[in-house]
């Protein structure tokens, strides 16, 4: 179970002139910080799908890094099975498996070497690595270029490569940042197919996405963020039910009553 309370994260604003008049309208602007989160409250049990949502600029992506403790929140708590986050983030790290949105592989490297160079970071020995990545092979489709250089992959293929990558060290939490952005259909659908396996395996996964149909698709939960801020949180039948069954108008909807 992951449980998120009260999350906020604030940002020192270097050059204030330099700002758009759209971010200087955003509320969120105080003085001379730019709190992206203000207070993010969510849960995802065991074996469950959370589909996180809010427009661009929302506070997706700032969530999601505290989450996997790349940032440290100003306030809140994160609790990972009844563990702190904050307090114990080296411990969490074993924990988690983040997709960033901007994490690049090495491209000097083949899709193997990068999933092996991570499952040292974490200690794994290398038997285990071998059966994890035969194991994440066969489960996103990778044989065809496993061992071929990243820097001659498709979009597709190094997300492939970069989820199995966050995944090799078995986390007991998926946190997935956009996963399928800029994939085509066949792709896509291994993410989805994927992340249906997690389920399966009773591993929590929360995901981002912009794209409600994977969220009709997969999620037992939707937790919405706007400004910073929870504007809904609760489970995929009760969002549907904020307007007669369409996402996108439930979407609409909890951003403008939130």
């Amino acid at each position: 179970m992951i449980e998120i309370k009260q999350l906020a994260k604030k940002f020192k604003v270097e050059n204030p002139k330099k700002l758009s008049e759209q971010e200087k309208k955003d509320p969120r602007l105080k003085g001379r910080f730019f709190h992206s989160v203000q207070n993010v409250n969510f849960i995802c049990d065991t074996g469950q799908v959370l589909g996180l949502l809010g427009p661009n600029g929302a506070g997706k992506t700032t969530t999601l890094r505290m989450l996997s403790s790349a940032l440290k929140p100003d306030s809140g708590s994160i609790l990972i099975d009844g563990l702190d986050v904050l307090a114990n983030p080296i411990v969490a790290r074993q924990k988690i498996g983040f997709l960033s949105g901007s994490t690049g592989l090495y491209g000097r490297l083949s899709g193997r070497e990068n999933i092996e160079y991570f499952g040292k970071l974490h200690g794994m020995s290398k038997s285990a690595i071998h059966q994890k990545i035969e194991e994440l092979a066969q489960l996103l489709d990778l044989y065809s270029f496993l061992d071929r250089r990243c820097e001659n992959y498709s979009t597709g293929m190094k997300q492939r490569v970069s989820i199995a990558r966050a995944v090799v060290h078995s986390p007991k939490v998926v946190v997935l940042d956009e996963p399928t952005t800029g994939l085509d259909i066949m792709a896509t659908q291994t993410v989805l197919e994927f992340i249906r396996t997690l389920k399966k395996q009773q591993i929590p996964v929360i995901f981002s996405t912009h794209h409600l149909d994977e969220v009709n698709e997969l999620c037992d939960t939707v937790t919405v963020i706007d400004e910073g801020k929870t504007k809904y949180n609760g489970d995929l039948h009760s969002f549907r039910a904020l307007s007669n069954g369409s996402l996108h108008n439930s979407f609409m909807t909890s951003i403008e009553k939130g």
